[in-house]
């Protein structure tokens, strides 16, 4: 969600409630993180970030989706380490390839982590999944709980835009439109995500197992393989399954023009609007998951090399600057959420340190 849909007042709330939330699940990991999920932790944060990446055009429509992810994220690792790599995922994406707004992040963060995380997951999933026993009440229970996640994420983002006086988004068009499209993309969203959860309780059953019953991992289990594969399967989606995204409108930006006409509506003006957008500049270092301006010119000055803007006129779009993005981005990531987690971790130690002296 972009920064135009969001007035400073709104914007502001969400990103209160968001580090409420970001300060509780750092303390709840504090009091009983497992160490040997910390790795799993970043490489599941890669995974997201380069499958965010592609969008997935919804058939009939016109429209796109991509993954959000929260579910995934949930079930493999359990809600407040979820949330916390779900952060960390928005954060890079918006603050080193401006993918999303600055004042919109609270906002983002809320709607793609707490509703998967808190409401999806532990309401939803894991009563439906139970034991985690069977693959088809896996599909049931992913599908399920990713609807509901993407429905209230949607729902939430209509009531945003309502609260920030968004006149361009009358609340009755804006979540007629809305709600539809993410039903689709959640339903997709689900398929996805049970095939992920399944492929890790092939190889793996004790990590989905565990976390359904909220115990650690025993230290005699390994989980070197599945990070691994996971980490290439970050790395081939970032660096070349992208180039198969869908150049269709993704959700927001097709409801939106279905509402409004435009797929985007105008920036705001206001003074903190602007000064996230001068910190944004600043920081991107890849704006749109490609080189910026006078780099990509100097890309298509190279012997045949026809340019990044023409690529992106192609399907699918082979661009080097999206390939450099999704791996650099999918190692940002994991490198934010393990010195976090390993912040915790010495945090943890020193405490009880003191405690002991």
């Amino acid at each position: 969600m972009s920064d135009a849909l969001i007035s400073p007042a709104v914007g502001t709330t969400f990103w209160a409630g968001t580090i409420a939330v970001i300060g509780y699940c750092s303390r709840k990991l504090k009091e009983k993180i497992d160490d040997k999920l910390i790795p799993l932790m970043g490489v599941m944060g890669a995974f997201i970030f380069a499958a965010q990446m592609i969008n997935f055009t919804i058939p009939g429509t016109g429209s796109s989706g991509h993954l959000g992810g929260g579910m995934i994220l949930a079930a493999m690792l359990g809600s407040c380490p979820a949330f916390i790599v779900m952060a960390s995922v928005l954060v890079v994406q918006a603050l080193f390839f401006a993918d999303g707004g600055l004042v919109a992040l609270g906002c983002n963060i809320w709607n793609l982590g707490v509703y998967p995380c808190f409401i999806a997951y532990p309401l939803i999933y894991r009563p439906l999944v139970k034991d985690a026993s069977s693959a088809k009440r896996i599909v049931f229970a992913s599908v399920v709980g990713a609807v509901i996640a993407l429905q209230l994420g949607a729902f939430s983002v209509v009531i945003q835009t309502l609260l920030s006086g968004q006149s361009e988004l009358p609340f009755g068009s804006f979540v007629l439109a809305m709600q539809p499209i993410h039903l689709a993309i959640g339903i997709i969203e689900g398929i996805i995500t049970a095939g992920v959860i399944n492929f890790v309780r092939t190889a793996r059953p004790e990590i989905i197992k565990n976390v359904i019953l909220q115990q650690q991992l025993s230290p005699n289990i390994s989980i070197k393989k599945i990070i691994v594969i996971l980490g290439i399967a970050a790395l081939l989606t970032g660096g070349i399954f992208s180039w198969f995204a869908s150049s269709h409108p993704d959700g927001l930006e097709w409801s939106i023009k279905k509402v409004f006409g435009k797929p985007e509506l105008a920036d705001k003006d206001s003074s903190v609007h602007s000064a996230a957008k001068s910190v944004q500049e600043k920081t991107a270092v890849m704006p749109d998951y490609d080189f910026k301006k006078s780099d990509s010119l100097s890309e298509s000055e190279q012997p045949g090399n026809s340019g990044a803007d023409e690529g992106k006129s192609k399907w699918p779009a082979v661009r080097t600057g999206t390939s450099i993005a999704g791996i650099i981005g999918s190692l940002f990531v994991v490198t934010v959420v393990v010195a976090f987690g390993f912040l915790i971790r010495l945090i943890r130690k020193k405490q009880a340190e003191s405690r002991n002296v």
